[in-house]
């Protein structure tokens, strides 16, 4: 009765729904031990022993000298196969080691080829410049193809004529081209169509034939391609531009008048005030001539700093065709939305190289960001080194390169002479300088001060002379040039403001007071005499102590070159000639590809360290003492 009880409960647990408890035998417990133990050892079995890093490359690089002893048997069908096996039990290096390795198995470079290298590697990173463009253009990746059509075509005996005739023409006049489809060189003013009005001016002025950069770059430049104009001094590059501006905006008023607040059509930016003055006179005679012969009338406007804005304001109201402006106050009128480039479709940088080194290349840019579409633009100047060639042709559109003579050369008709002055002495030998020629002689001194001293010397002396630089008012500047260039005024004592493209006709005589501080400014100074095919003499005192042996070496080099005497103190400087004629063999650019200096390379450019000095104290924190860690 107990046991029937029991079970009931059971049955009863169980059909409530708790758990049943299990029970489990010994057999069963031994055999739940064994399992453990054997995944136990099953683990340990799996189980690595650490090696430590060293004795791993130790073992490695046994099985790979074991691997190297078993080659020398193979034979020769299996040798392929043996490599790959030692390719893949070869011990892993790290990259410094792989790097060290390779410096080792690599022949070691000549000096000639470090040199090489160290100026790639300079050149790269000159060359690495914002292109020259809008900013939309840029942000929307705008790319222009094909160049503007202006519908001027050179007469048909010349487009006619063959490619080896046209060839032979530019050998004679030494005209070096470089672009495709290269319009024909036209040796006439009449042949190129220029309006009777534009041949009476230049009649007027002496001028029958043009000059060898006027053959080639007018008819690239009337034809609408972009161009890049390399020339010296004097060889009349103003007349390339000026008159294509002038005849573009001719035939766009016949075709479409302008009205209030439209305009320019064309527009020229020039590095100085003066240079500008001087273009703007230039283009204003041919737009009167133009008038004079019936044609529409034409407005051009200057635009530079240091006069008042308000003729500026009034004649935009009016409306202009042309537009001759520095690059501050063009940039000051546009922001203010006075004027704007809408229309705007040619546009000219004079002196681009003296623009961009004079620290206008971000007026420039900012410039470009107001045009609204594609324009013709062209380049000019008498030095056109490698950098600025890379910034032209980030702008250009297939262009054509026109170059008479080597860039940076000296003008030929220049008679050069180089005479050692002590400082001391300076202002006594200009006196007897000065007695070589008749006036009108410009006097160019490196500092404002020395400018200043040289006037009032050459005043207290009772000589007529009247003197420029950046720092006077621009009434004074101008009125100073008028006076020289009218005859009122003997002699000019300027900084190199003046010599950036301002035309002397009658200067016979220049007189560098020192030395310029780079090969391109000597070269810009002296070719203010000795223009349009008249010989001038250019006389330049040296004082070895104070000036730097790279530019000696540079004036020395560029003597030989003009065939010009060259004096016995810089015969005797130390002249690298053999390593830099191999250098020049092996790069294929003679000289200097930053300033165009013949007497060093890019390596040592006086220019270059200048510019490195000058952004290095643009950095300096002056209120920290040079930032952490600097000098208190």
């Amino acid at each position: 009765m107990t046991s029937d009880r029991l079970n009931s409960n059971q049955t009863a647990e169980t059909s409530s729904g708790k758990a049943e408890l299990k029970r489990y035998r010994r057999k069963e417990l031994d055999e739940e031990e064994e399992r453990s133990r054997l995944a136990l050892v099953n683990d340990d079995e799996e189980y690595e022993e650490y090696v430590p890093l060293a004795k791993r490359k130790h073992m490695e690089a046994q099985k790979y000298r074991e691997l190297v002893g078993r080659a020398g048997s193979v034979s020769a069908d299996e040798e392929d196969r043996g490599d790959e096996e030692k390719a893949e039990n070869r011990p892993k290096e790290s990259l410094l080691v792989a790097a060290v390795r390779m410096r080792k198995d690599q022949p070691e470079a000549t000096e000639e080829q470090k040199q090489l290298e160290e100026e790639a590697d300079i050149l790269k990173h000159v060359l690495q410049k914002q292109a020259l463009k809008a900013v939309k253009e840029l942000a929307q990746d705008v790319k222009y193809t094909k160049s503007l059509d202006t519908g001027w075509k050179a007469p048909l005996k010349y487009r006619l004529m063959p490619e080896e005739q046209r060839q032979k023409t530019r050998d004679t006049f030494r005209i070096v081209i470089d672009g495709d489809l290269v319009p024909p060189p036209i040796p006439t003013f009449q042949e190129m169509k220029m309006p009777s009005a534009v041949l009476r001016v230049l009649e007027g002025k002496g001028i029958k034939k043009p000059t060898p950069i006027q053959i080639q770059g007018l008819p690239v430049a009337l034809s609408g391609r972009d161009m890049i104009g390399i020339a010296f001094t004097g060889s009349g590059k103003t007349l390339v531009f000026t008159l294509p501006m002038v005849l573009i905006a001719l035939q766009e008023e016949i075709r479409m008048p302008l009205i209030r607040n439209e305009g320019p059509v064309g527009l020229i930016i020039c590095p100085s005030r003066e240079l500008a003055r001087q273009t703007f006179d230039i283009a204003e005679q041919y737009c009167k001539a133009l008038q004079q012969d019936g044609y529409p009338e034409m407005r051009i406007m200057l635009c530079i700093g240091g006069v008042d804005p308000k003729q500026n304001y009034e004649m935009l109201r009016q409306g202009v065709h042309m537009v001759v402006a520095t690059p501050g106050r063009l940039k000051d009128l546009l922001h203010k939305k006075r004027m704007n480039l809408d229309i705007c479709r040619y546009l000219c940088l004079d002196e681009a190289d003296r623009m961009v080194d004079g620290g206008f290349e971000e007026e420039v840019r900012d410039v470009m960001s107001f045009f609204k579409g594609q324009r013709q633009t062209l380049m000019f100047s008498a030095t056109m080194p490698a950098k600025i060639k890379a910034f032209a042709e980030s702008a250009l559109v297939d262009p054509i390169e026109v170059n008479v003579g080597r860039a940076g050369a000296a003008n030929l008709d220049v008679i050069q002479e180089v005479e050692y002055v002590k400082e001391e002495a300076k202002l006594g030998y200009l006196l007897e300088c000065l007695q070589k020629t008749a006036p009108p002689v410009l006097v160019f001194a490196e500092n404002k001060s020395d400018v200043d001293t040289v006037h009032e010397f050459l005043l207290v002396k009772g000589v007529d002379a009247v003197a420029v630089h950046g720092d006077k008012d621009q009434s004074d500047r101008e009125a100073a040039i008028q006076a020289f260039k009218n005859g009122e005024k003997d002699v000019l004592v300027a900084t190199d403001v003046a010599s950036k493209g301002l035309d002397f006709p009658d200067i016979q005589h220049v007189i560098n007071y020192d030395m310029p501080s780079e090969i391109e400014n000597y070269v810009h100074r002296i070719g203010r005499t000795g223009r349009c095919g008249k010989t001038g003499v250019a006389t330049t005192f040296i004082n070895t102590r104070f000036t730097n042996e790279t530019i000696l070496l540079d004036l020395k080099h560029l003597l030989k070159e003009a065939k010009q005497r060259v004096p016995h103190f810089l015969l005797a400087l130390d002249d690298p000639l053999e390593e830099m004629e191999k250098l020049a063999a092996a790069s294929g650019v003679k000289g200097c590809a930053i300033c165009g200096g013949l007497g060093h390379r890019a390596t040592q450019c006086p220019k270059l360290q200048a510019e490195n000095k000058q952004a290095t104290m643009k950095n300096r924190d002056y209120f920290g003492g040079g930032g952490f860690g600097g000098e208190m």
